[in-house]
């Protein structure tokens, strides 16, 4: 089976990609990959209260859902979305299991609240004032694999555009010996079923027993340290702006392919 999409908008950040404009011209080897850490911006379509509430994991799923719905030019509130993760809030899960270590524990509401691996969409939803369905996954380091095939499925059926968000953050000591995500790192598509006029690319993917892609160090180092970030092969074909196919790692060694034709 297959089934397509047309990229109408993207966003980008982690370890020296800062947006997509920025990010672009790295993917494409238009100039050098510097990978210094990732900054995360507080999220302004939050109020100042709700801002100072979010951690790592939400500020990061919002700035590139909010970049690629303006790359896009739709309005937020009136797109459904997915949300998927492989960790969640490593940094909220270390400071819950200090306090629960605690000799009387005392867990604050609202670190309860971010735990819940949903919290980013749940932050999404508050800020755009969105009451589309959203549908939120995890499948360890093929969960952008799962959230794309999920997303297209989804506009596939439906026939309505999508929001896309693929996201994972570093997890501090002693977890990150058990999970060693060393930073930050997220990609967001909007997705729609038919071309338009700002689309970008049409994608059709299936499902395969290929290897996956790989590139070019240090880029490589980077796709393989964070699962959100085995986004990099796809995103470097966007980035081209030619016909290509792509291979990514999905389950059990399957792959997903995804074949990419341009718009302009």
């Amino acid at each position: 089976m297959r089934i397509e999409a047309y990229v109408n908008g993207i966003g980008v950040l982690g370890p020296g990609l800062d947006g997509w404009p920025q990010s672009r011209g790295v993917l494409a080897a238009e100039r050098l990959y510097a990978p210094v850490p990732t900054v995360l911006p507080l999220p302004a379509l939050l109020s100042a209260t709700e801002r100072r509430r979010t951690g790592r994991v939400v500020r990061l799923a919002l700035a590139i859902a909010a970049e690629a719905v303006a790359h896009a030019g739709v309005a937020a509130a009136e797109l459904r979305s997915v949300f998927t993760s492989s960790t969640g809030d490593g940094q909220n899960c270390h400071e819950l299991c200090e306090q629960l270590a605690e000799a009387a524990p005392e867990i604050s509401p609202t670190r309860f609240a971010n735990s819940v691996h949903n919290a980013a969409a749940g932050y999404w939803s508050i800020a755009t004032s969105s009451t589309r369905p959203s549908t939120v996954l995890c499948a360890f380091d093929s969960s952008f694999c799962a959230g794309l095939l999920e997303a297209l499925v989804q506009v596939a059926v439906d026939e309505e555009p999508i929001l896309l968000v693929s996201y994972d953050a570093d997890y501090p000591p002693p977890m990150s010996a058990k999970r060693p995500v060393p930073d930050a790192f997220g990609a967001a598509l909007v997705l729609a079923p038919r071309r338009e006029p700002g689309s970008l690319a049409r994608l059709e993917i299936t499902l395969c027993k290929e290897p996956a892609e790989r590139l070019a160090e240090p880029l490589e180092t980077l796709r393989r340290s964070n699962p959100a970030a085995r986004a990099l092969p796809l995103l470097k074909h966007l980035a081209i702006g030619r016909r290509a196919r792509t291979v990514l790692e999905y389950l059990d060694g399957s792959g997903l392919a995804v074949d990419i034709e341009p718009c302009a």
